[in-house]
């Protein structure tokens, strides 16, 4: 086996629009290693978000193949690929995606909860995971009633929760100060370090992509 997390060859992706096709992506080949910190750079429109949701298969290329812990994925079913993407993956969004009514706790140990993990292993993997992060004293908290920086760091534990060997993250740092974005890369960081996990980062955030192993940069649909 390779040291290999995810592989595209030739990857290609066309919208349709009736009769208009507006091709996204153009023959994308990606090798990305377990445990890499990867940034991905480009203007808006060049395919960065194309690519990050193929990659964490909320998407689906219409050319080329996709390679998952060394598998060919390309031709699994979509019950399959929900189940590698719900197992193996984890993600962090630019505005958090906290569920405004559920608690800090609640928020990350709901992962575990829909992977029908018991329910002592999901308390004790869930206040693990809030003291790794710094945000254990707010678990009770609602997600409104804690600072920005504070709400990264709870989606950083939910992505986490799981230990996925992957985890898309998109602009991670964008609404959010210096000294807390600092924060939240060195955090970033030391989490990819422990789990061994491969994160790939959309970002225009030059302090983060300068603390990546690599950066991929997109510009209308290619590799540069």
């Amino acid at each position: 086996m390779s040291d290999l997390i995810l592989q595209t060859k030739n990857l290609g992706k066309i919208y349709e629009m009736g009769e208009i096709k507006i091709p996204a992506l153009k023959d994308i080949n990606l090798d990305l290693k377990a445990g890499s910190f990867v940034a991905l750079e480009g203007p808006s429109g060049s395919g960065k978000s194309t690519l990050l949701n193929i990659c964490g298969l909320l998407d689906k290329q219409t050319t080329g193949e996709l390679f998952f812990n060394d598998s060919n994925i390309t031709d699994l079913t979509a019950k399959q690929i929900t189940q590698i993407r719900r197992d193996k993956i984890g993600f962090i969004f630019q505005g958090f995606n906290l569920v405004p009514v559920m608690s800090v706790y609640d928020n990350v140990e709901y992962p575990l909860f829909l992977n029908n993990v018991s329910n002592k292993k999901r308390r004790l993997q869930t206040i693990d995971i809030l003291k790794k992060v710094g945000v254990a004293e707010y678990a009770k908290h609602l997600p409104d009633k804690i600072s920005g920086g504070q709400k990264q760091r709870v989606a950083i534990a939910r992505a986490l929760i799981k230990k996925p060997p992957l985890i898309i993250a998109d602009e991670p740092t964008a609404n959010l100060d210096t000294k807390t974005a600092t924060d939240i890369i060195d955090l970033m960081h030391q989490m990819a370090a422990e789990y061994k996990t491969t994160f790939i980062i959309a970002t225009h955030d030059k302090r983060m992509s300068q603390r990546c192993d690599k950066i991929i940069k997109l510009e209308d649909g290619a590799l540069k």
